[in-house]
């Protein structure tokens, strides 16, 4: 069996699962360790780890830096958050991906919610679809397709995601990623029109495990949210040790 291929059936059990958003080597063999059958990397936090802001503000071959060394360390199938492929014109996507899976990417997350002026903005559903062909007609990947309806905050959100989902399974998807959609009637609505595996992103407001298994859910992750976590963890450490210079604070203890 192919990565991809075991990558896939993955997607295909009564319970979710469960990716680790991974954004350095480090973090990568840490998640494996805890026992994470695959990993997914975000795009977010490789950003911010890098000094810049999510939404393709770094270059592909910066991204493609930190992708090396997490594929040299992983034992497990990585899927690449890569937001609008880095490039407008979907040959140019598919060579980069092509890139991707010459290092053993199996698969991608492509998103057809772009930035412009620090704001998330819906895309044309035809220019993410022309991108999927590209990269299918190039190379064998698992493509979770990611619609921005709910991010940014489209009137009718679940059905247009719904129409925007059958646009890309025709084009090739072979998941979909609906982020911050959290109702148990909408996620329920949309994955009796849609049969390809749905990913949904954690929020507080999401059901628990047990009950997106029931739903039908295949996949769960959680982008740059532990990314974030430690971040902020790490500015209180740092502020507190500047201010009282108590050892304690960086030795744990």
């Amino acid at each position: 069996m192919s990565l991809v291929s075991n990558f896939k059936t993955l997607h295909q059990n009564d319970t979710p699962l469960v990716l680790a958003n991974v954004w350095d080597a480090h973090t990568a063999k840490l998640a494996q360790e805890a026992g994470f059958k695959a990993l997914g990397t975000s795009s977010h936090a490789i950003a911010n780890s890098l000094g810049f802001k999510d939404g393709e503000e770094i270059s592909f071959e910066e991204l493609f830096f930190v992708l090396k060394h997490i594929l040299a360390v992983a034992k497990v199938p990585v899927s690449v958050d890569f937001e609008a492929g880095y490039a407008k014109d979907p040959n140019q996507v598919a060579k980069y991906v092509k890139q991707l899976t010459d290092i053993g990417v199996v698969g991608i997350n492509l998103e057809d919610g772009i930035v412009k002026d620090g704001k998330r903005v819906l895309g044309d559903a035809k220019v993410m679809a022309a991108k999927i062909k590209a990269i299918k007609e190039t190379t064998a990947i698992f493509i979770n397709a990611r619609i921005d309806t709910y991010t940014t905050k489209h009137p009718d959100s679940l059905n247009e995601s719904i129409s925007r989902a059958l646009i890309y399974k025709s084009a090739g998807a072979d998941g979909i990623f609906l982020p911050l959609i959290e109702n148990e009637t909408d996620i329920k609505s949309f994955i009796a029109k849609i049969d390809l595996p749905l990913n949904v992103f954690t929020t507080p407001k999401l059901p628990d495990y047990q009950t997106l298994g029931k739903l039908g859910v295949k996949r769960i992750s959680h982008g740059a949210k532990q990314y974030e976590l430690l971040m902020k963890k790490s500015e209180e450490i740092f502020k507190n040790f500047m201010q009282t210079k108590d050892y304690k604070l960086v030795l744990g203890s």
